[in-house]
């Protein structure tokens, strides 16, 4: 009676008992499968499976994939219009990795934890240090001839930005546009470092050990240097400037917390385009600046409200004994004094500056020039360029 009532139950979970000579096995009864809800199954499956690939995979590729390992593909989208805490302004947006895997990059404000920046609670901030030039009439004639000159060398695609100090006339030829920044990255550079050192986060007798680390390829001599040797980062700084040395730069980024800081301070400063990504040498022009955003720093290097009277005298130091003069210095009249930074990655030639001519004329002029690989043409185009615009501001 109780073995009967032990397999009752068993019954009823469509088992049944196979007698053996020495034990008894159960097995479970197979269930007949419906061929037409199979295929119904293998169809949906197989739609799901179609349009993830077609869908789901090509945008995958696009914006993650091709962005970590095919970055030098992508290409500059259009100028959008961006607004932010109820404030617009316009700027280039390029779609690369970092801007996916550090998103907050972009905006006006930005606090570093981690070295990561992060978005802080106010997005916009009030640049009460940097001030911006004062415009009044587009000097016509001027940019007329520089337009004529850009016809003359159809090969060279500048980027053009002048501002006198006197009346606050001006001219823009594509001052808004991304260009690689070579070694004109190196201004903002500086200037971050006097911002720190005027916050009381270094000084300017602070040193660094050189190492094969640090020591990069490129423009400068300490890439040859022995390791070990102790610079100050004055004398980091100068060789920086005057020298356009890599290793020193990539020493005093370092120094300065890395790439984030420097973009931090550009943003604290109101300057939303300009750029760092890469360690120098930046071959591959990564590193982005624009026209404007040059020329609104140079601006702000007389500013008592930006930069203390000793960081000022500094920064004029080194930029006045800058030893490429065979930019716009060379398109000068005689007497005049330039402070600038110059930079050059092949593709891409520029100089940055501000001209004090001897009857006391002073203007800011910014020149970017993208070229083939190194064509000669390049550096035509700026000494010519230069000497048009000394010429219509100061005179001959």
């Amino acid at each position: 009676m109780y073995a009967y009532q032990q397999q009752k139950p068993l019954k009823q979970r469509n088992l049944h008992v196979v007698p053996d000579k020495k034990s008894t096995v159960l097995k479970p009864v197979k269930k007949k499968t419906n061929p037409i809800v199979e295929a119904f199954r293998f169809f949906v499956v197989l739609a799901f499976l179609s349009a993830f690939a077609y869908f789901v995979l090509p945008m995958s590729y696009n914006s993650l994939v091709k962005n970590v390992f095919f970055p030098t593909l992508l290409p500059v989208n259009t100028d959008k219009q961006y607004h932010m805490a109820s404030v617009e302004y316009s700027r280039p947006v390029e779609a690369d990795i970092y801007s996916i895997a550090f998103p907050v990059t972009n905006y006006l404000s930005n606090d570093l934890f981690m070295n990561r920046l992060l978005l802080t609670p106010t997005i916009q901030k009030t640049h009460s240090e940097v001030t911006t030039m004062y415009h009044t009439n587009e000097m016509k004639g001027l940019k007329s001839q520089l337009l004529g000159l850009m016809r003359e060398y159809p090969m060279i695609k500048p980027a053009i930005y002048v501002w006198e100090y006197e009346n606050g006339r001006f001219v823009d030829i594509n001052g808004d546009k991304l260009y690689p920044a070579a070694s004109i990255i190196k201004l903002p550079v500086l200037v971050r470092l006097f911002k720190s050192i005027e916050a009381k986060q270094l000084t300017i007798y602070d040193d660094m050990t050189l190492t094969d680390y640090y020591q990069s390829s490129g423009s400068g001599s300490l890439q040859f240097a022995r390791t070990g040797v102790k610079y100050s980062l004055d004398q980091l700084a100068k060789t920086m400037i005057q020298d356009s040395d890599n290793t020193s730069t990539n020493m005093i980024m370092s120094k300065l917390g890395g790439m984030d800081d420097i973009n931090i301070g550009l943003r604290d400063w109101g300057i939303s385009t300009t750029y760092v990504r890469t360690w120098l040498p930046d071959l591959k022009g990564t590193n982005k600046t624009t026209a404007q955003d040059m020329a609104k720093i140079l601006y702000n290097l007389d500013n008592p409200g930006f930069l203390n009277i000793n960081s000022r005298e500094y920064i004029i130091d080194y930029m006045s004994h800058v030893k490429n003069n065979r930019l716009i210095a060379a398109g000068l009249g005689d007497g005049a004094l330039f402070i600038h930074k110059t930079g050059d990655i092949g593709s891409m030639l520029g100089d940055a500056g501000i001209v004090y001519a001897q009857n006391g004329k002073k203007y800011i002029v910014v020149i970017l020039a993208k070229r083939p690989h190194n064509a000669p043409q390049g550096k035509e185009f700026i000494v010519k360029a230069s000497s048009l615009i000394y010429k219509a501001i100061v005179g001959d």
